[in-house]
């Protein structure tokens, strides 16, 4: 949430000079400064029918929900008070964060497999999230598909689960390949770099084992059929 800034004037009325302790009544998180002469304070000493200005700085806590709050500030002495209401309206904050459900940003795949993981869509703002929709960005001749492409609504506080569907390259070589993947709406985004590591499918893994098993069955032939003479 963003800071407000107010600007009043203090009077004494009087005729003496007064001490004026200035104070805010506002919920648990807000943070009030004021100032005076551009230096923050927290009382302020007047002379006999004098006046100064006061700017009020009202820092509300982050993620607060939208509304409007008012503000009860005082000016007080030992024997007088005077009371100034002001009104904060907030409109909330959209933030979206794409994560998964372990915080793990990796996996792995055979050549030209597929993947599928689980992402976490995440409203920590304080404003509704509509249209979030999931896009991404990866290597030649790769895809991702989402299930579902687009969330529709998020309240703040909630998530949805979303699927994407990892496909690699038929032509990849073994190796690690980076993806983005991005959660965005029209007021905000989140993006998450994935790492994939490609690797050789098991089968042409054991065909290797097996050609060499055989080479060297071969060589133990020739030694025994020839090794004597």
């Amino acid at each position: 949430a963003s800071t407000f800034t107010y600007n009043a004037t203090l009077k004494n009325q009087t005729a003496e000079k007064q001490l004026y302790a200035l104070t805010a009544f506002v919920p648990r998180g807000w943070i009030i400064t004021f100032k005076a002469k551009y230096k923050q304070v927290t009382s302020v000493e007047l002379e006999a029918n004098s006046s100064e200005k006061i700017t009020i700085e009202v820092d509300p806590p982050d993620n607060i929900e939208a509304g409007t709050y008012e503000i009860p500030v005082q000016a007080a002495t030992s024997s007088t008070s005077a009371e100034l209401k002001l009104q904060a309206v907030i409109t909330g904050s959209y933030k979206v964060e794409l994560t998964t459900p372990t915080g793990l940003l990796s996996t792995s795949t055979p050549v030209g497999g597929k993947k599928r993981i689980v992402l976490l869509v995440k409203n920590v703002g304080s404003s509704e999230l509509t249209n979030i929709n999931l896009t991404f960005s990866a290597p030649s001749n790769w895809d991702v598909v989402f299930d579902p492409k687009r969330v529709d609504k998020l309240e703040p506080g909630n998530e949805a689960e979303v699927f994407a569907t990892i496909k690699a390259d038929k032509k990849s070589i073994p190796g690690d390949y980076g993806i983005t993947m991005e959660a965005k709406t029209a007021e905000t985004s989140s993006k998450i770099s994935f790492r994939v590591a490609v690797k050789t499918p098991l089968l042409w893994g054991w065909l290797g084992i097996l050609i060499i098993i055989a080479a060297l069955a071969g060589v133990y032939y020739l030694f025994r059929k020839y090794g004597r003479r």
